[in-house]
């Protein structure tokens, strides 16, 4: 704990006021964030304990700021994929459903934020990593345009494609962390495109009524086929219909080619192997020198390692097919940037994820992420609306630099519908105490036994645990005989439509059957 961090910072506000309005806020970092005081581990037990020289620059920014770092969020083994596992940490659960993952790679953020561990959080998205953890925990995420903010001390998955951000429970948190956090880095090369212009201030440009007049082009290729993929399409386009309410002008857009352009163009497989050598190489000590090293040395989490040996297997740095997926990206990008121009557009919307959240150890299928990631503008991730419990999220993706304004629309909507819930595995505190499990006991009716004068009765304790979204159980079964074979049938269903059965083979009042069910998200 940073106790006398905090307690310097309180000191220093009472003697000369707040340096501004992240003075003695609590934050949380993703694993890949450089610090000079605590391990950067990105994920994965080949980095456990590896201790950088210095901050990264958005690190920095934040100290400045007067910001209490509370610590450091799991995140998926080296920002490698989207469900937030790794060797070091291992699962990261969704609070909204802890059967569930979180997304990723961001998910230990998303997690942290939603559960109301910090007040803000800061992750990385190299191709969604950003979004769709905002999307999977009902937060709100910005993708910034590339170069508007400085990846320097960020532990790298492409230099390309890699953006820092925060992940907020509100837009005005997330506006107030972007105004703290953006600007200029002669160590980033990609902030060169700010030079000569005025840094936008999120805060002053959020309004209520943005979006009056605003002109959205609806991406339809982008909402799915139906499906599993419907229920997010559904409410997304629900929501289009409230920002229509709200003043805004809706056109359903198509962008030529999209599928052949953007299909081939990530980086992320010719640039990781290389990068991570090149970060390698600048921290003193490093346990490791190359993904090859960890591999070897069999430090990558097993369900991760089959991935790893491919994004590890290019010979050279520069490829054929490198450059062929780089020649990709401007032709991509211009072709988005025109069906926005053409049609005088503020944005363009879609589902952030076309699928809720997967079962943990299934795959998550459903990102939309590359659009932003490939062509390097700014993508906004705004709670939409809730399917089965789970919360779906919208994207609105913009012009250019014009990440404030997307910030802006974003505030309007999330003025106007309020979406944003607590997860039922941390609720508000009751007079300063945790919610506490509830007990309760079923009986049922005396059955007739076949065959006999005894008359059946079944006992049934209940523990629901709000926390964690449980059910417990112990049954007990009275008036039949030892050798009867019978069927306790609890009502509840799970997600297939099929009930509980729990069944005793032995003796009445003689080992109670038990056992737990996790209920899902719209039931608890």
């Amino acid at each position: 704990m940073r106790f006398p961090e905090a307690q310097m910072l309180d000191r220093e506000r009472a003697r000369t006021g707040p340096r501004g309005p992240l003075h003695g806020i609590p934050v949380i970092l993703k694993d890949n964030y450089d610090t000079f005081d605590l391990p950067t581990s990105a994920g994965t037990l080949a980095l456990a304990g590896n201790i950088p020289p210095d901050d990264a620059r958005q690190v920095q920014k934040l100290r400045e700021a007067g910001v209490v770092i509370l610590g450091k969020s799991n995140m998926h083994e080296l920002a490698s994929g989207i469900t937030t596992i790794g060797s070091l940490g291992g699962q990261t659960l969704n609070p909204y459903d802890l059967r569930r993952n979180p997304g990723g790679s961001s998910g230990g953020t998303g997690t942290a934020i939603a559960a109301s561990f910090a007040a803000v959080g800061w992750g990385s998205d190299t191709c969604g990593s950003i979004r769709i953890p905002s999307s999977q925990n009902n937060l709100v995420g910005l993708r910034p345009t590339k170069g508007l903010s400085s990846i320097d001390g960020i532990v790298p998955l492409s230099h390309t494609q890699d953006v820092g951000g925060p992940l907020a429970r509100s837009i005005e948190d997330l506006a107030i962390a972007l105004d703290a956090t953006i600007g200029a880095d002669p160590a980033d090369p990609a902030t060169a495109i700010l030079e000569g212009r005025e840094l936008p201030s999120f805060v002053n440009t959020l309004d209520p009524s943005a979006l009056s007049g605003a002109r959205i082009g609806i991406l339809e290729s982008y909402f799915g086929e139906g499906g599993v993929e419907a229920p997010a399409a559904n409410i997304v386009r629900q929501a289009i219909v409230k920002m229509v309410e709200l003043g805004a002008d809706t056109i359903t857009i198509e962008i030529p080619n999209l599928q052949n352009l953007i299909s081939g163009s990530g980086v992320i497989g010719h640039e990781f192997k290389w990068d991570l050598i090149d970060y390698l190489s600048t921290v003193p000590d490093s346990p490791v020198s190359s993904l090859e090293e960890m591999l070897e040395l069999g430090l990558i989490h097993e369900a991760l390692t089959p991935g790893m040996r491919r994004r590890n297997a290019p010979e050279s740095r520069d490829t054929d097919a490198y450059a062929t997926a780089l020649a990709k990206r401007e032709p991509l990008r211009n072709a988005v940037v025109s069906v926005i121009e053409e049609n005088q557009l503020d944005a363009l919307v879609y589902p952030t994820m076309r699928e809720p959240p997967s079962i943990i150890g299934q795959p998550q299928r459903g990102s939309n992420c590359s659009l932003s990631a490939n062509t390097g503008l700014p993508a906004l991730s705004i709670p939409a609306g809730w399917t089965g419990g789970l919360p779906i999220g919208l994207e609105l993706l913009g012009r250019d630099l014009d990440d404030a304004r997307l910030v802006a629309m974003g505030y309007a909507y999330e003025q106007a519908t309020k979406h944003r819930r607590t997860p039922l595995s941390t609720p508000p505190l009751l007079n300063g105490r945790s919610v506490k499990p509830i007990t309760f006991t079923v009986r049922t009716a005396a059955d007739a036994v076949s065959g006999s004068t005894l008359r059946a009765r079944a006992r049934v304790q209940f523990t629901y645990n709000p926390l964690t979204g449980t059910l417990g159980y112990n049954i007990r079964v009275s008036g039949v005989r030892a050798n009867d074979v019978f069927a306790v049938v609890l009502s509840t269903n799970d997600d297939e439509g099929r009930p509980y059965i729990e069944r005793r083979l032995s003796g009445p009042s003689v080992l109670p059957a038990q056992g737990t069910l996790t209920l899902s998200a719209e039931r608890a």
